[in-house]
Order: structure tokens, then sequence, then C-alpha cells
């Protein structure tokens, strides 16, 4: 598989940066990452949460609701993810009642990575 055009976020995506959260924090069990499966679903993992993610397309990206765990909690929430003009991706991860932080990531591969 090539790398990403402005019309493909299939595969795996490197979380380098949040808003919220520092570097340390993002990669606490491993690497951060988002991805997506071409079939409207993926996943996402960073600090010590983890989610499967349903999304809906758009323009150069999608939008899309998670459930997953926090720290073993039950979480959930939606968010967007859209390919940039440098081919890098930015999104946003909303908690449903809570936190909100957008993200950056880079192009990781095609295949998938699960933390669960």
């Amino acid at each position: 598989m090539k790398s990403p055009t402005k019309r493909s976020l299939i595969g795996r995506w490197r979380i380098t940066e949040m808003a919220l959260w520092d570097a340390d924090f993002i990669n606490t069990m491993g690497p951060a990452y988002i991805a997506f499966d071409g079939k409207l679903g993926g996943e996402f993992a960073f600090g010590c949460v983890t989610a499967s993610i349903h999304c809906r397309k758009t323009g150069l990206g999608v939008e899309f609701t998670w459930e997953g765990n926090d720290e073993m909690d039950e979480a959930s929430g939606d968010g967007w993810a859209e390919i940039q003009k440098d081919g890098s991706l930015e999104g946003e991860i909303r908690f449903h009642n809570g936190d909100d932080s957008t993200f950056k990531a880079e192009w990781w591969g095609p295949g998938r990575r699960t933390r669960r």
C-alpha cells in the first residue's frame, strides 16, 4: 500500500501531538495511534485510552463516534480527522461529558496495531 493520498485515510497514523496532553502521557502504553480500516471502522489508542471507532466520510476525511475504555472505565465520544495539504492528519477527539483535544498525526503504515 502506498502512502495516503488526499482521498485515503486507510491505515495507521502515528499521533505525534495532542493539545491537552504531552508526548510522555499520550505514549504511556505504547505509541499513540489512530487507524482506519477502509470499511468505516477503526480504532485509536493514546495514554490509557483504547477505543473502536465508527466513521462517516466527509470531504477530505471522516467524522466518527467511538466507544472504549479510559483507565479501565467505559468511555465514549466523537471526533473528526482530515488529511492536510502536506499529507499529515489533523483532527479532534472528544469525550462524552469530558475533555476535547485536537491531535496531529503522521502516516505510520498500512497494518493494524491493537493494544487491547
